[in-house]
């Protein structure tokens, strides 16, 4: 956009935007809270239900980058209006979905088109807003809604589930996407600079299928739902599509990925950061979703309510960090925002949910922060150790990172959950093969089953059910802590070399 310091339209543009990404962010967690509403009413397995919530984040994963670049070479403006056209179409198939296979392919289609919206959001705020200050701040005000809205999406969910059917938490996107698309056919410009250059399709399908298949080979190994042999060959194509992606990417002179940036300490730790402290940040949430309505018995807005205090705190925890960026340090602020974020979940770990007292909102709150907290400092690490002219590469990178860490972390929570409630759980006497192995793989199978017997054994498998996953989210919590113990030691040596403005020792 040409002049764009007189240019009265561009808080407007920023605006159109701002709510064009909000639906992207609230699909990452809104869900997690309509979990046991839809297990219900679609009778979906935990195997299914897994696929149906991380589909969303993995295919983003890996379309961000090469939907980042298609978009650098047709327009930022074409494929955002390509992207909430078809986010728009999939929310509505997504809320009237029959089954769960047309839900995961509903999902598929939410991330096709978030994976177009997200990057043209990002590439819109830099062209449109040409002044430092007010890019900045314009960049600011687009994190502190990507952050709100990721916390808060338990809360919406909620609160539509309170009144209508499970499939309203989809169908809310519909209305916004309504306003959003027309706002920004005529506030966007229509002639942008684009570059030229070959879009290597070939390559965006390598990655997309070696991720996937590495994800589904370790849900089924640690699932045990496929032998061993089928888990390793899974495994093995993956890692080998991965490796083809990583050669060709070597090999491209306009690579769809910098792998070169792989090379800097600094953006290994950051996206490790990023990785894990979403993957904890949407596998808590999870966790804290299924207990509170499965075994503590509150409606999905209680639920919703009762994370309030991890919502709000990590909505302000951006601003925080980077006032504390500056006065501290990236080393020492990441590690120790790492470090008190194990330690809150170490003490959640062996809190009762179903007497919180004051300890329990304090430690989501402390949890949600520090996360927060982590988060960011993980983009500075990032943004921090590029030149200025591979900020766009590290900005995907980023945002790669993010989406896979969800991903990763609602598969690696709920497979771990799976395994360990099976074992936790006593099955009542005379329950039939066929039931009890349904109702060891979750609490809401257990639910599933349940249904299928008489009212006392029900109530029997259901008050096992639930001891079982109260003892299973102790095991969770505390293995979660102690590996953000161990990744906040890491970090501090990882940004050991650690120089702003893409110096060479970082």
């Amino acid at each position: 956009m040409s002049s764009t310091r007189t240019d009265r339209k561009r808080w407007l543009v920023l605006i159109a935007v701002m709510l064009a990404f909000l639906p992207v962010v609230f699909d990452m967690t809104i869900l997690h809270i309509a979990v046991p509403a839809l297990t219900q009413a679609l009778g979906t397995t935990n195997t299914e239900v897994l696929w149906i919530i991380d589909i969303y984040p993995l295919l983003m994963a890996g379309l961000l980058v090469p939907m980042g670049t298609l978009a650098d070479r047709v327009g930022n403006r074409r494929i955002l209006l390509i992207g909430l056209t078809i986010f728009g179409l999939a929310s509505g198939l997504a809320a009237f979905a029959q089954s769960a296979a047309m839900l995961i392919g509903a999902r598929m289609l939410l991330a096709l088109g978030g994976s177009m919206i997200m990057p043209c959001v990002l590439g819109i705020i830099r062209r449109t807003f040409e002044d430092d200050g007010e890019r900045a701040l314009a960049l600011g005000l687009w994190g502190t809604v990507g952050s709100a809205g990721a916390a808060v999406g338990p809360l919406v969910g909620g609160a539509l589930l309170e009144h209508f059917w499970w499939g309203s938490v989809f169908l809310i996107n519909v209305p916004v996407m309504l306003v959003v698309g027309p706002a920004c056919y005529m506030l966007l410009p229509r002639s942008e600079v684009t570059w030229t250059g070959k879009w290597a399709f070939g390559h965006a399908i390598l990655l997309i299928v070696g991720m996937i298949s590495v994800v589904y080979g370790i849900k089924a190994g640690f699932g045990a739902k496929q032998s061993p042999l089928v888990v390793v060959a899974i495994l093995l194509f993956g890692l080998a599509m991965l490796a083809l992606f990583a050669q060709r990417q070597l090999r491209s002179a306009d690579p769809l990925l910098d792998l070169s940036l792989f090379a800097k300490p600094a953006i290994m730790a950051g996206m490790i950061m990023a990785v894990v402290v979403t993957g904890a940040l949407a596998g808590v949430e999870l966790t804290l979703a299924q207990e509170l309505q499965y075994v503590l018995g509150k409606t999905p807005l209680q639920a919703g309510i009762f994370m309030i205090p991890i919502m709000v705190a990590s909505a302000i925890g951006g601003p925080i960090a980077g006032y504390l960026s500056n006065a501290f340090g990236l080393r020492l602020l990441a590690s120790l925002s790492l470090f008190v974020s194990a330690l809150a979940l170490g003490l959640l770990a062996w809190r009762d949910f179903g007497e919180p007292g004051l300890s329990v909102p304090v430690m989501l709150a402390v949890l949600g922060l520090m996360l927060s907290i982590g988060l960011t400092a993980s983009s500075i690490a990032i943004m921090g150790s590029v030149e200025a002219n591979k900020g766009g590469a590290a900005g995907s990178l980023e945002a790669t990172g993010y989406e896979l860490g969800t991903g990763l972390g609602i598969t690696l929570f709920g497979v771990f959950m799976s395994a360990v409630f099976g074992h936790m759980i006593e099955l009542p006497a005379g329950l039939s093969p066929a039931l009890g192995e349904q109702a060891m793989r979750s609490i809401g199978d257990t639910y599933l089953a349940a249904q299928q017997l008489g009212d006392g054994q029900a109530a029997t498998l259901i008050d096992a059910g639930k001891a079982a996953f109260a003892e299973t989210h102790s095991v969770l919590l505390s293995t979660a802590a102690s590996l953000i113990g161990v990744l906040s030691v890491a970090v501090f040596f990882m940004l050991g070399s650690y120089r702003n403005l893409g110096s060479a020792d970082s």
